[in-house]
């Protein structure tokens, strides 16, 4: 007897972990399904917006592995990922089959009764590591793209002159001391790389 409870939990715990590393999920706008998590990587087919994919357990930064409707793998940016919608599952064909046998199982403890679908997002993105700074490539484009960006300081006084900012007089920082060592430089909390 407590064994088959303990292998119906068991059962219940591997269904769970196959339902929360593959989740269905929608692009919220027209994206390329990439080769590799990089916006430089070879795009292996376009993606209109609310196609539908699976969102498989692979990350990397704000990259997230996906499996398309036809088949296909590959990377799509965290931010262009959004929940799939009861409507986006429904139109796909794909509907929610692990959601729904979970919903049964739970109703053998207790929680069988109906229950209003509720939905969340959350986005986030890990910070950079010293793999990823050893491995970052210079994009010199996209600084000069930054800099041609950048505000004359004629633009900066008429804005401020058509929002009614008054200026005000600041004391400068001081200036920072200067460390003499022939160890290059580093942020407070910065960990040493090799």
């Amino acid at each position: 007897m407590i064994r088959t409870a303990l292998r119906g939990a068991m059962l219940v715990f591997l269904l769970l972990a196959s339902a929360w590393a593959q989740e269905a999920a929608v692009t919220r706008r027209a994206t390329e399904l990439r080769e590799t998590p990089s916006d430089a990587g070879r795009s292996m087919a376009p993606l209109p917006a609310q196609a539908a994919v699976t969102r498989l357990e692979q990350r990397q930064g704000p990259w997230v592995q996906v499996r398309t409707a036809a088949g296909a793998t590959g990377w799509v940016h965290l931010f262009d990922l959004g929940p799939a919608t009861a409507t986006a599952a429904s139109s796909s064909g794909g509907g929610d089959v692990v959601g729904g046998a979970l919903r049964s199982v739970g109703s053998l403890f207790g929680g069988g009764g109906p229950r209003q679908a509720q939905t969340s997002t959350t986005a986030g993105i890990r910070g950079l590591g010293a793999e990823d700074l050893a491995q970052s490539q210079p994009d010199l484009n996209a600084v000069k793209q930054m800099d041609a960006l950048r505000p004359s300081d004629a633009d900066v006084r008429s804005f401020a002159d058509r929002s009614a900012w008054k200026p005000t007089a600041v004391e400068p920082l001081p200036a920072a001391p200067m460390v003499r060592s022939s160890a290059p430089a580093r942020n407070p909390g910065q960990s040493e790389m090799p």
